[in-house]
C-alpha cells in the first residue's frame, strides 16, 4: 500500500498561546498602569518605580538623566519618520502674516494713535519676512518630494510663532512634515499650528536643543530677529569656525537688515577674525536665491 505523506493540521492560535513575536520582558508601560489605578501615586513614596516618581526625576542629581531622555526622544522620533536631514529657519517670533499687518494698520489708523500706527506700519514692512519665509518652504517641500528619501531635507524650525510658524505653514501647505524644537520658556511658548504633530518636541535646556538642531541641519536660513536670533546665529557660525561641525550652507536672508545689523569687515580689520571667515555666510534676498544656494552646495538635481 503506497504511503501518503500526511500534512499535520494547524493548531489555531488562542489567547492563551505564545507568540514568537512576544516580548519577553513585562513592558513598564504595564507596571506603571498598574502603579496609577491608586489616587495617591503622585504622593512622594519610596517604593515607586523610578521612572514613574517625579521627585526623583527632578532632583539636581539626576539631571544627566534628564539630559539624555531629551537627547534621545526627538532622535528616536525623527529617525521613525525617516527624517535625516533638515533645513533649519530662524527668525523673530513677532512677525506676523501680511493679512494679519494690513488688519493691524487698518485698526491702528482707526484709533489715531502715533505710537499704534508707528508699530502697525513695522509689522507691515515685517510681513514680507514672514511670506518670504513661508514661501521658501513651500519650495523646499516641493522640489525635495521628487528626491530619493536618503536626500529629502525637510524644514526644521523653534516650534513658535513668526517666521517659525511662517516656515512649519509653508511646509503644511505643500503637503510635506516639519519639525519643531520648542522650549519651554517663563512667558509660555507653545507650538504653530502648522507643525507635524509627532514631530513637536519640547525642551528644558537649550543646549540640547542647540544640539538637535544641529544633528540634522545641512543649512541654516536665518531671517531677520533678536537675540534669539542671534544666538542661534552664532552658535552655528562658531561651530563651523571652529570645524567642530562641517560647513554647511548659512544664509543670512534679508541683506539690508543684516548688513545693518551686523558690522563683520570690522571684525576682520581688527584681526578678530580671518578674512576667509567671511565665506562662512551669505546674503540671500528671495527664496528663489536661498533655495538655489543650497541646491548648489550640495549639487542637488531638483526640478
Amino acid at each position: 500500500m503506497a504511503m501518503h505523506n500526511r500534512r499535520m493540521p494547524k493548531t489555531p492560535n488562542t489567547p492563551n498561546t505564545p507568540k514568537l513575536q512576544d516580548a519577553t520582558l513585562a513592558h513598564a508601560w504595564t507596571d506603571l498602569q498598574n502603579e496609577a489605578t491608586a489616587s495617591d501615586w503622585l504622593l512622594p513614596e519610596a517604593h515607586r518605580l523610578a521612572f514613574a516618581d517625579p521627585e526623583f526625576l527632578l532632583r539636581r542629581e539626576t539631571r544627566g538623566i534628564r539630559f539624555q531622555l531629551e537627547m534621545l526622544k526627538p532622535d528616536l522620533a525623527q529617525t521613525e519618520a525617516g527624517i535625516e536631514h533638515t533645513i533649519v529657519v530662524f527668525g523673530s517670533a513677532r512677525f506676523v502674516d501680511r493679512s494679519t499687518a494690513t488688519e493691524r494698520l487698518q485698526t491702528a489708523l482707526e484709533s489715531g494713535q502715533a505710537h499704534a500706527i508707528a508699530k502697525a506700519q513695522a509689522w507691515v514692512r515685517n510681513a514680507e519676512h514672514y511670506e518670504n519665509a513661508r514661501v521658501f518652504a513651500q519650495m523646499v517641500a516641493r522640489s525635495c518630494d521628487c528626491l530619493p528619501s536618503h536626500e529629502k531635507l525637510f524644514i526644521c524650525t523653534g516650534g513658535g510663532p513668526g517666521i517659525m510658524e511662517a516656515a512649519n505653514r509653508g511646509a503644511s501647505e505643500a503637503g510635506a512634515l516639519s519639525v519643531a524644537l520648542n522650549i519651554a520658556l517663563p512667558h509660555e511658548q507653545h507650538p504653530n499650528p502648522y507643525v507635524t504633530p509627532n514631530l513637536s518636541f519640547k525642551f528644558h535646556y537649550f543646549a540640547l536643543r542647540k544640539m538637535h538642531f544641529m544633528m540634522r541641519a545641512k543649512a541654516l536660513v536665518a531671517f531677520p530677529g533678536g537675540f534669539g536670533t542671534l544666538d542661534e546665529l552664532f552658535e552655528v557660525m562658531t561651530l563651523v569656525q571652529t570645524r567642530k561641525s562641517k560647513q554647511v550652507p548659512i544664509l543670512l536672508f534679508g541683506s539690508a537688515y543684516w548688513q545693518r545689523l551686523l558690522n563683520l569687515d570690522m571684525l576682520v580689520e581688527e584681526g578678530m577674525i580671518s578674512a576667509t571667515d567671511l565665506s562662512l555666510i551669505r546674503y540671500v534676498d528671495t527664496p528663489e536665491a536661498a533655495w538655489q544656494a543650497i541646491c548648489a552646495f550640495y549639487q542637488l538635481k531638483v526640478s
